[in-house]
């Protein structure tokens, strides 16, 4: 009993020095219950109470090597016995080994890269250098995008998070439309449409002048604005149209590097080669803050003998590239890309099933470890569960679940009428269908509200 007590006025002291003296991030901050977390190991996050969480998200899509690999607790270690603060003007050996490496998984000849603390900044930098190399001001994005939060990065994005500060968003960013197949906003169907997606995008370059354009940024795959899968030959139509006119090509993989689709970029997928990716997330699988710019070699020979502006305190932080280095090595000594392709086609297989059980399912969206179902009210109408961009009142259903979820012992995230799955690549089949069964309970609660 005294044991119990104990356990529980701990717990209770967490819980209270957090939501007293910290702020929680796109939350109000009354009301919240967050998860207690004391330790993670592999797919798992376990509580000061005891209570096991299937991690069914990896965090943020980040975790992708799992919780509590001590093969980087060593390499952090070793690092922090050496040397844990250079400036960015010198250099560590684990800066070096950490750019060779990216050098040598990144597609093209995308061989130089600026350290970063984060995504974010990754695509703050990303938009400078593309502005300071052709010399022109605008950048294409689109709607339904998520960049970082950072006034830049938050402007790029279409995502409704930034408009709460919309006046203060950056100049010169221009969006377009998105290819969401199962809504797409021209009423066609993949199998028989003429890409309107694409032509959508070279009509805005000509309305906004390609020779006042700097880049089209484009995630390598979709995720947080609902896993949209891009028609195969869609990033290959943009790329051409980027050569066509000499715009620079942004891939954001922030959250799709690194193994989450099946490639160690989700550009990968299409077989293009962007002029840039910013990346961030993956590259030490959570554990340390670290972001990257990779660079096409004719981007970094510019300034051989001009002036790069652009600079951070933390840049090539010795620590967090030690951390990522190692990250790396345990990508390719545990097979993690592979297993997580292999993987990515298990839950495919085992939600068709789902889908024939559960009328709230709409659509599933996937590729690799990086998937989110879509649940609806009405399978031929396709109205939601909770419309994009949903109010708290509409939110009413999908909170129901989301809470159905935790009480079950899963955490992954659940936003508007979107549940993700995207586990850590470590992931094994059993655990897969563990966290497709809390699932399957979870959206029995959905099922009840389809018309």
């Amino acid at each position: 009993m005294l044991e119990s007590y104990v356990k529980k006025t701990e717990t209770e002291a967490i819980v209270q020095d957090n939501l007293a003296y910290t702020l929680f991030s796109w939350s109000k901050q009354k009301g919240i219950n967050p998860i207690s977390v004391k330790y993670g190991e592999g797919v798992y996050l376990y509580d000061y109470d005891g209570k096991r969480y299937l991690d069914f998200s990896s965090g943020l899509m980040n975790v992708n090597i799992g919780h509590g690999h001590q093969r980087v607790t060593a390499a952090v270690a070793a690092q922090m016995q050496q040397v844990s603060y250079v400036t960015p003007s010198c250099i560590t050996k684990a800066r070096g080994e950490l750019g060779k490496k990216l050098a040598q998984i990144s597609p093209g000849h995308l061989t130089k890269t600026l350290f970063t603390i984060g995504g974010a900044e990754a695509i703050e930098n990303a938009m400078k250098l593309a502005r300071l190399f052709t010399g022109r001001p605008k950048i294409i994005a689109r709607y339904r995008a998520f960049h970082g939060a950072t006034y830049g990065a938050m402007t790029a994005g279409g995502d409704p998070r930034k408009l709460a500060n919309d006046a203060q968003q950056v100049p010169n960013v221009i969006h377009v439309e998105d290819p969401y197949c199962y809504r797409c906003p021209w009423g066609k169907e993949i199998t028989w449409c003429q890409r309107e997606c694409v032509s959508h995008v070279q009509r805005i370059i000509e309305f906004e002048g390609p020779e006042n354009i700097a880049a089209i940024i484009m995630e390598g795959e979709s995720g947080t604005s609902g896993c949209i899968k891009y028609p195969p030959d869609y990033l290959p139509k943009i790329r051409a149209l980027c050569d066509q006119h000499g715009i620079l090509l942004i891939a954001d993989e922030v959250l799709s590097g690194f193994g989450r689709t099946g490639k160690w970029f989700g550009v990968n997928n299409y077989d293009v080669v962007p002029d840039m990716i910013a990346t961030a997330k993956g590259i030490t699988s959570g554990y340390l803050p670290l972001g990257a710019l990779i660079v096409s070699d004719e981007i970094a020979s510019r300034f051989d003998d001009q002036v790069l502006w652009l600079g951070l305190t933390y840049s090539a932080h010795p620590v967090c590239c030690a951390a990522a280095v190692e990250v790396l090595n345990i990508y390719e000594d545990e097979n993690l890309i592979e297993h997580a392709a292999t993987m990515g086609a298990y839950i495919d297989q085992e939600v068709g099933k789902l889908k024939l059980r559960h009328p709230s399912i709409g659509d599933f969206r996937n590729t690799g470890l990086l998937g989110c179902l879509e649940l609806v009210k009405n399978r031929e109408t396709k109205e939601p569960m909770a419309p994009f961009n949903a109010r708290s009142d509409e939110m009413v259903i999908m909170n129901k679940v989301a809470a159905q979820l935790r009480e079950l012992g899963m955490y992954t995230f659940v936003r508007w009428n979107y549940i993700f799955i995207a586990p850590p690549l470590c992931i094994t089949n059993e655990q897969v269908d563990e966290g497709l069964t809390m699932i399957s309970k979870a959206i029995e609660i959905a099922d009840e509200y389809v018309k």
